[in-house]
């Protein structure tokens, strides 16, 4: 009996995604929860499991479709077992023998089986298939080094980078179209169309919705580091023993950033409504979005309540974020909510920038890279480790007074990190 396997509930207001990889194909055997599409949504990508043993019989769906909810994806044969690959072939050439008339010729020989170092296909991790598509390489000619011959993300990145040294124009990149034209030095100047996936997509239009339905300021400062290096070095190994985790500084940003919402509560709120009859929502509580780099874009799962929870927490959840968003396994409940949000490019070496707020929140704090200035203090020039942060918000709610007084709480809290323990 054939069972049926469609799309899942996205998660809130999502009603469809888009094929973005089969896992499995026709003829597959697939284990109960095993998973054999992957989904692309609005935020995150879903893989879909099957609920049944069996083996995949049919696809209703071509990587690249849009699906709604409750679409059927494919068929599964319960129960079924695989037809070996050279009986499979047998059978279809004698079909089309006796379609035609012709006498059948002789079955050939089953193929032997590809051993499990050669076929890749039936061991990849989500963590691999993610990268075999991020970089375009074909899984079934690289050598695995890991455990049994199988393939790793470090594989697929060498096999990538190795490709990009050849002067052959990428084959397998999926969805991408290669060109080249000649120079008059005989060379070749290639491009390469892609198609954007629908969380790039997603991510531009909210983006510019942002700019041109909220009215945005920033505002800087720059805040001495000083204090926070040394309470990390002071005391990292006694947090990494006691908690199992680095202390990094978004911690500190989050928990600053809890005392300037509460001091300022309209920068942790946000307009909802039609225009000509908006509300204003506040939050009593803190839930931080924080922005994640990903492989199909920019991500931002949240850390809820915030205001309630240790460094240590707040750490673990940050961290657990940027492995899950690398392994593709954030879910919609990630992402959904949040009331502020914290963008920290200093990790790419930004020295400076405008972040833009992540709607419907009216604020996002952008934090920078840390570097040696020469600041005076208390008359004399002194060479500190220094960061700019800026404070992105919406006009609309948020005064330039109240934006000025939460960054400079912030401030003021990271350059004293006690206020932090005492509630000031």
């Amino acid at each position: 009996m054939a069972t049926e396997i469609t799309v899942p509930a996205l998660g809130e207001s999502v009603a469809e995604g888009t094929i973005g990889e089969w896992l499995k194909q026709p003829g597959d055997a697939v284990a109960v929860d095993e998973p054999i599409v992957s989904l692309e949504t609005d935020k995150v990508a879903v893989e879909v499991p099957s609920p049944v043993a069996g083996v995949l019989q049919e696809l209703k769906a071509e990587v690249g479709d849009t699906v709604e909810v409750g679409a059927v994806l494919a068929l599964v044969e319960e129960g079924a077992a695989p037809a070996a690959k050279g009986e499979e072939a047998g059978r279809k050439a004698q079909e089309e023998d006796a379609s035609s008339g012709s006498s059948p010729a002789p079955s050939p020989a089953p193929a032997p089986a590809a051993s499990e170092n050669n076929d890749n296909s039936q061991t990849l991790s989500p963590a691999v298939r993610r990268a075999v598509l991020e970089h375009g390489v074909d899984p079934s000619t690289i050598k695995g080094t890991g455990k049994d011959g199988r393939l790793t993300k470090e594989d697929v990145i060498a096999a990538a980078k190795a490709k990009t040294a050849s002067p052959a124009p990428s084959q397998s990149a999926p969805a991408a179209l290669a060109t080249a034209t000649a120079t008059a030095t005989g060379g070749e100047r290639r491009e390469e169309r892609v198609k954007m996936t629908r969380m790039r997509q997603t991510i531009a239009k909210r983006l510019k919705g942002a700019q041109e339905n909220a009215a945005l300021l920033t505002t800087f400062n720059d805040v001495d580091m000083s204090a926070v290096i040394e309470a990390r070095t002071k005391y990292k190994d006694m947090f990494a023993k006691k908690h199992d985790i680095r202390l990094g500084f978004m911690g500190f940003f989050a928990k600053a950033a809890c005392l300037a919402l509460k001091d300022v509560p309209s920068v942790n709120a946000y307009i909802e409504g039609p225009e000509g009859s908006q509300e204003i929502v506040y939050h009593d509580y803190v839930d931080i979005s924080v922005a994640v780099s990903a492989p199909n874009g920019l991500v931002v799962p949240v850390i809820r309540d915030a205001q309630d929870k240790g460094f240590a927490r707040i750490e673990k959840d940050i961290a657990d974020f940027g492995k899950r968003a690398k392994d593709g396994t954030l879910t919609m409940e990630d992402m959904k909510g949040g009331t502020f949000t914290i963008s920290n490019g200093g990790v790419f070496g930004s020295l400076m920038s405008t972040p833009i707020i992540n709607p419907p929140q009216s604020a996002v704090l952008g934090l920078h890279r840390i570097e040696d200035r020469a600041v005076v203090v208390d008359g004399e020039i002194v060479i500190r480790p220094m960061m700019y942060i800026a404070l992105s918000y919406d006009h609309r709610l948020i005064d330039g007074r109240e934006a000025v007084t939460a960054l400079k709480i912030i401030k003021e809290a990271i350059e004293d990190p006690t206020r932090m323990l005492i509630d000031l």
